[in-house]
């Protein structure tokens, strides 16, 4: 079986750029990036990304559509347009894969032909759109139901999805049935951790939350799982010295319960 790459989401050294996204998985050992698409404009031109992937040796494993909140003025208003640029940008940077988030229910038009728009753009353009799971929101001590058709990936009829252990604490999911339950849809992974005892999407550093991370690892390495794991970790309050122990703790994780450590 090949080995599983592992990759450094430009989202983990959030408020940083996403040229210091490359620099340092270049520097801690990662396999490659995962580009979240956002208001750094490196972010969005494929030049620039090419530019930075050759000099540090890191392919782009993915780009992450700005279907986000925070990024909802990325690529102007239209959701479609987000990802068809998205398609584009990875594309010309080879990447393979396109993660993105399901519509929001005030996107009742774009949810309305989702699924269908994923399945078809996946056909005539050949990428993979991996459906992250999202999890259920709360207002005034109520769940809402902020995703349409739903939050959760795998009763929808998506061809690809990303799971995302940082998701499944807050929503209180099962995270290593839903590798179980995804089979070959399982296409991406966004290797974080949460605590489950809030509403917060806490994007911890694996280990150190209350999901099954090193279990879903080994999960994959038994599964047939031919895609990508992306640390995906909160670092944004952390001075620099802590957040680089943190994403070589996070790598030293992985690579541990995916075997791949020697000695």
């Amino acid at each position: 079986m090949p080995r599983i790459p592992v990759a450094l989401s430009s989202a983990s050294v959030y408020p940083q750029t996403t040229s210091s996204a490359f620099e340092t998985a270049a520097r801690l050992g990662y396999d490659g990036v995962e580009v979240m698409v956002w208001t750094d404009p490196v972010s969005q031109q494929a030049a620039a990304l090419r530019g930075l992937s050759e000099h540090h040796e890191m392919p782009v494993v993915s780009v992450h559509a700005p279907t986000l909140l925070l990024t909802q003025r990325v690529w102007g208003p239209d959701a479609w347009t987000k990802v068809d640029r998205s398609i584009d940008l990875a594309h010309d940077v080879g990447a393979p894969v396109v993660v993105l988030h399901p519509p929001f229910r005030w996107q009742k038009e774009y949810a309305r032909a989702f699924a269908d728009g994923v399945a078809e753009r996946e056909h005539d353009r050949d990428i993979v759109l991996a459906v992250e799971n999202m999890y259920p929101w709360t207002a005034r001590g109520r769940q809402v139901e902020a995703y349409l058709p739903h939050w959760d990936p795998v009763p929808q009829p998506y061809d690809h999805v990303t799971l995302d252990l940082s998701h499944t604490a807050s929503a209180g999911s099962d995270a290593l049935q839903m590798v179980r339950d995804l089979g070959a849809r399982l296409s991406h992974l966004h290797l974080a951790d949460g605590s489950g005892e809030t509403i917060r999407d806490e994007h911890l550093v694996p280990g150190r939350g209350g999901q099954p991370c090193a279990e879903v690892l080994g999960e994959l390495t038994t599964s047939g799982f031919e895609g990508a794991v992306v640390l995906e970790v909160g670092t944004r309050r952390r001075p620099q010295s802590e957040r680089e122990s943190d994403l070589a703790e996070s790598l030293r994780f992985a690579r541990e319960h995916l075997g791949q450590l020697v000695g």
